[in-house]
C-alpha cells in the first residue's frame, strides 16, 4: 500500500555549490531509498524527480570510476568510434 503524502513543502537549501532538499525518512523507507544510495534525477515540464538508480554492481577487479572513464573516453574519441560504425 503505498502512502501519500499531500502538501509536502520543503525549503531549497545551498550545500556547497549545489543546493538540495530533505526528503521525509519515511518516504525515502517506503521507495526502498536508503542514506547512501544513488538516485537519478528527471526533470520535465517543470517537474523534477527522482529515482532510486538501478545501479548495477561491477566485478572484482573493475574499479568504481568505470562508467566515468567509458563515457569520457567515449566522448573523446567520438569521430572515431563513429567512423568505425559507418565501415
Amino acid at each position: 500500500m503505498s502512502m501519500v503524502v499531500n502538501n509536502l513543502e520543503r525549503k531549497v537549501t545551498k550545500i556547497g555549490r549545489s543546493y538540495g532538499i530533505t526528503i521525509p525518512l519515511d518516504m525515502l523507507k517506503e521507495h526502498g531509498i536508503k542514506p547512501g544510495d544513488t538516485v537519478s534525477v528527471t526533470g520535465k515540464d517543470g517537474e523534477i524527480s527522482f529515482k532510486k538508480s538501478r545501479k548495477v554492481d561491477l566485478p572484482d577487479g573493475i574499479s568504481s570510476d568505470f562508467f566515468e572513464v567509458l563515457e569520457r573516453n567515449t566522448q573523446k574519441h567520438d569521430e572515431t568510434l563513429k567512423g568505425l560504425i559507418d565501415r
